[in-house]
């Protein structure tokens, strides 16, 4: 994380972990895939002057909830890393996906999927779903590269 000097001081480490969250959450991370939510700090290192600048490059290690969003109707679902299969893993390029090791079946955009619901939440303008693709029958069931 890049911090400005106007943001050191007795507050730099809620300073840190606010642009963090401001510039991690909702992005989609190359190696791993949709950052939903930082969930908590592991370490902060030593701050390292950017010559020329003044801005300090710290860096940051933390935890985060990963996966991807699907919808049916009105309807948003968040799938976990955690509720994925194991053999699958988040590649990322000009269309990220999930993968299995061996190639045959992906997750991209524009994918259908069966999945399970384990989880919902309500409230006056929206439901949200959580769903799992990791158990018998569940997964891809139409992969948009192959129609």
């Amino acid at each position: 994380m890049q911090l400005h000097p106007r943001h050191f001081g007795r507050n730099l480490r809620e300073n840190l972990v606010s642009d963090l969250m401001k510039d991690a959450e909702g992005t989609c991370s190359g190696r791993h895939g949709f950052v939903v939510a930082i969930t908590g700090i592991e370490n902060i290192g030593k701050g390292l002057i950017r010559d020329g600048t003044g801005f300090v490059t710290f860096p940051v290690k933390y935890q985060c909830v990963m996966g991807f969003f699907a919808e049916a109707g009105p309807v948003q679902f968040f799938v976990s890393n955690h509720l994925i299969p194991d053999d699958m893993e988040f590649q990322s390029g000009d269309m990220p996906n999930y993968t299995t090791s061996d190639g045959s079946v992906k997750i991209q955009k524009d994918s259908e999927v069966r999945l399970k619901i384990i989880g919902t939440r309500v409230d006056a303008t929206e439901i949200f779903c959580i769903g799992t693709t990791k158990d018998d029958f569940l997964g891809v069931i139409n992969d948009p590269t192959t129609t």
